[in-house]
């Protein structure tokens, strides 16, 4: 069991770091977030007329509708602009929760890698290294690159990430779970 929670430990620790830099230092994101001089303007107007915080896709259509409206609304839309927006009244701030709460889930999605990592029959260094990078690779398959596809995003930055971030994790676990 100890050498589960050490594992654990150290593997969301890199984690955490690799995305500490990768979003701070490396900028590595620099490319999915746009600056626009207009934002004061464009924030004033969201909030005069979205009531709720959520996300919205700017054209849609109100709750109930139909099959034939959506395909209607879906054929007027070709050549036209369109927009997805992540709308908040207001901006908490909360580093603190933040970090608190991002480091928990690097902790989980270890403890969950090294559990499956330490049922496997024959556990060699490539095998967890592998596996390693195949979790995360499942993760940004299913999540970063879908929604990459959807809203026609680069998710290039969130693939770095996965190469760096569970490579780098399935070193570590490699060399720590096959210790003798």
């Amino acid at each position: 069991m100890q050498k589960q929670l050490i594992a654990t430990l150290v593997g969301g620790i890199i984690l955490f770091v690799w995305q500490f830099l990768s979003w701070s230092m490396l900028n590595v994101h620099a490319d999915e977030y746009k600056y626009t001089p207009n934002q004061d303007t464009i924030l004033q107007t969201l909030a005069q007329h979205l009531e709720s915080e959520g996300t919205y896709m700017l054209p849609g259509l109100p709750p109930g509708s139909t099959r034939e409206e959506e395909e209607r609304l879906n054929e007027s839309l070709k050549g036209k602009p369109w927009a997805s927006i992540s709308y908040h009244h207001s901006f908490a701030g909360s580093m603190g929760v933040y970090m608190t709460r991002a480091f928990t889930a690097d902790l989980l999605a270890v403890f969950l890698l090294v559990w499956m990592l330490l049922r496997f029959a024959k556990l060699d260094f490539t095998t967890t290294l592998l596996a390693s990078l195949a979790a995360g690779g499942i993760g940004y398959l299913t999540t970063s690159y879908l929604n990459s596809i959807w809203f026609e995003t680069s998710s290039m930055g969130h693939l770095v990430d996965t190469l760096a971030q569970w490579g780098l994790t399935g070193i570590w676990l490699g060399w720590w779970l096959n210790r003798k």
